[in-house]
């Protein structure tokens, strides 16, 4: 599973905080991180902005104890902002997500991409032809729309990003909910059950 999470000019650094704390967060909840133990399952962390700014926070990291989950989420609660505050190339993203996926380590059942911003597509490469090369490579791409900035980021998603088996996008409203969204959307990719903290976010299929 890679992590893409947008660093991009409209997530202010404070947003950015708590998009890293709040994956964190989902990560260490017990019913994730028993999901991706049993797995066990290879994650990294990539970081993404406008075209030809793209990162790898953290690569390959197989996670199979709490230990490896504990080392992972430690690092994604302080991730760098090393990508310049550019504009939105989420085709790009979708590129560099592919690019990981083919330097795997293991042999995994399941590759997934989970693109996380709040913001639709404005620059690079555009985002559909990569999401249709990666789906047709039974990869997954799965979607977390922030909407504070853009209430109907969700159709972009739809029509440009999300896609590949099993493919679905969790919305939240705005930051604060972040973390409930991610962890809500880490357990359906884990096939565990979704227990709901509030009704502020909400699940598309």
């Amino acid at each position: 599973m890679v992590l893409a999470v947008d660093g991009s000019a409209s997530v202010t650094y404070d947003e950015f905080g708590l998009i890293a704390g709040g994956m964190a967060a989902a990560l260490r909840d017990p019913s994730v991180s028993a999901g991706l133990i049993a797995g066990p399952s290879m994650l990294s962390l990539l970081l993404w902005s406008g075209a030809g700014a793209q990162e790898v926070i953290t690569g390959w990291t197989r996670i199979a104890s709490a230990e490896d989950l504990t080392r992972f989420a430690d690092e994604v609660d302080n991730m760098p902002r090393l990508v310049k505050a550019g504009e939105t190339a989420i085709g790009e993203a979708l590129l560099a997500s592919l690019t990981l996926l083919a330097h795997l380590p293991a042999t995994t059942k399941r590759s997934i991409v989970n693109v996380i911003g709040d913001g639709r597509s404005n620059a690079g490469i555009a985002p559909a032809p990569i999401r249709d090369r990666m789906a047709d490579a039974d990869i997954t791409i799965n979607g977390l729309c922030i909407l504070h900035e853009e209430p109907d980021l969700l159709a972009s998603y739809e029509a440009e990003v999300i896609g590949g088996p099993g493919a679905f996008a969790v919305v939240c409203r705005d930051y604060p909910d972040f973390e409930d969204a991610m962890r809500r959307k880490l357990m359906r990719e884990l096939g565990q059950p979704i227990v709901r903290n509030g009704p502020v976010s909400g699940d598309i299929a």
